[in-house]
């Protein structure tokens, strides 16, 4: 019995208008003291309020059925991205009632505002939809949902607690991934600022002979299958398929900054995802190699159907590591792993020219043998302050030295430039699309 009171007690709460009409009983009793013709109008009062939160009581706690409540949510969570999440909600009560809703979320989205409020009528049911952006990967801790539920005469509220505790992982950003996907699908990749790449040459890869149409390239007849057929036939050539892509994600400590939430190495690791989407879509084959102070994961590359899953598995898994990029054990590493021409995708960052020094002469190596796409982040927050006017001594001081770093990541550039090497300079929101813009018209000049 006194565990059902205590359970009672605490699921009972006491709303503002019933301290509304506590207040005003007071001050009648107040007010009876300088006007005696109130009489026991005071009292009366009081014990009405007293007789409508008794049955207000009885209204939320004697049927039988009343709330039910439950969370829906996908089975994983993209990084980065708006995941949509729902709280399904069913009042089973006689009368129409206004409810309250919490929904637990993970302590590292540090929000303490999701709260809805809703009128329910009797037997109807609702799905309340809300929106979460994580920026890290990894596990992330639902807890209980509450529902405060308050009948017509809005006196007290009852609470229900509906254990929905569950644990859901947090991804490489899969929906952008499936987003490009459906764009490169449906050939509408320009419509998010992918790039039309005009082809130099040919392609080798010969696909068909077909008949001639108005504006194929006339070079591409074949006059002996023209003379067999006695109509214009031409050769239909396709992009070069299964050449081999490879994604370098450096973990160092150089991919620690943190941009818009997000570190540099998840942008690097949804860039990654993305580009061996398309690349696979593109018939080639795609493989990852991660790499810190030693050689973390390594996928070769492949083109299987399972390949996507590997790799998105192997990315869900890495983090940040706090020592220098190993580059001698990353030379080794795909020299003995890439075993043809390839192109390589390192994503690294540097913040000055001294980090590049101590990395080129492995880079140099690296090129000799593949295509090396190097690709580094332009530090956004410090060309936000070299394009501010200064307007102090101080001002002068910080805007100078954010154009020397600024002018120093374009040294870079040309440095690697010099050295035959391929880079990319890139803010880090804008990515993923330089990265398939650059892919794409290394394919369709045929560098790989």
């Amino acid at each position: 019995m006194k565990k059902l009171f205590g359970l009672f007690y605490t699921n009972l709460f006491l709303t503002g208008r019933l301290f509304a009409g506590l207040g005003g009983c007071a001050v009648l009793f107040l007010l009876s003291f300088f006007f005696p013709w109130l009489g026991i109008v005071p009292e009366l009062a009081f014990w009405a309020l007293v007789f409508l939160s008794f049955a207000d009581l009885l209204m939320l706690y004697r049927p039988s059925k009343t709330i039910f409540a439950k969370r829906h949510a996908p089975e994983r969570l993209s990084n980065s991205d708006d995941n949509e999440l729902g709280v399904y909600i069913e009042s089973n009560y006689p009368f129409t009632i206004s409810a309250g809703i919490i929904d637990e979320i993970p302590f590292q989205f540090q929000k303490r505002d999701v709260w809805f409020k809703t009128i329910l009528k009797p037997g109807e049911h609702k799905l309340i939809s809300y929106m979460l952006r994580p920026t890290k990967r990894g596990e992330y801790e639902f807890g209980m949902i509450r529902v405060f539920a308050r009948s017509p005469l809005g006196l007290i509220s009852r609470r229900f607690n509906f254990d929905q505790a569950e644990t859901l992982p947090v991804y490489p950003s899969f929906l952008q991934m499936r987003k490009y996907e459906l764009m490169a699908i449906s050939n509408r990749l320009n419509e998010i600022g992918i790039k039309k790449i005009r082809r130099l040459g040919h392609s080798m890869e010969f696909e068909q002979v077909k008949t001639y149409v108005p504006g194929d390239d006339y070079r591409t007849i074949n006059w002996k299958a023209t003379a067999r057929q006695g109509s214009l036939m031409t050769n239909f050539y396709t992009d070069e398929k299964s050449q081999q892509v490879y994604c370098v994600v450096d973990k160092s400590r150089a991919m620690k900054m943190p941009f818009d939430g997000l570190s540099l190495l998840d942008y690097a690791i949804n860039a990654s995802l993305v580009l061996a989407n398309i690349a696979l879509l593109k018939e080639d084959k795609a493989g990852l190699i991660t790499v810190a102070e030693k050689i973390g994961a390594v996928i070769p590359a492949d083109r299987r159907p399972t390949q996507m899953n590997k790799i998105l598995e192997v990315l869900y898994k890495e983090k940040t590591r706090y020592l220098e990029t190993n580059m001698e054990a990353l030379y080794s590493t795909i020299r003995n792993v890439v075993k043809q021409r390839s192109l390589v995708v390192f994503f690294t960052n540097y913040e000055s020219m001294n980090a590049l020094q101590r990395q080129l002469p492995f880079l140099k190596r690296i090129a000799k043998f593949h295509l090396l796409l190097v690709v580094f982040f332009e530090n956004t927050e410090l060309r936000h302050l070299s394009e501010q006017p200064a307007r102090d001594v101080e001002g002068i001081y910080i805007k100078t030295i954010a154009e020397k770093f600024a002018y120093d990541k374009k040294l870079i550039v040309k440095e690697l430039a010099k050295h035959g090497i391929q880079s990319i300079l890139s803010a880090p929101q804008n990515l993923t699309i330089n990265t398939i813009n650059r892919y794409l018209e290394l394919k369709a000049k045929q560098r790989i």
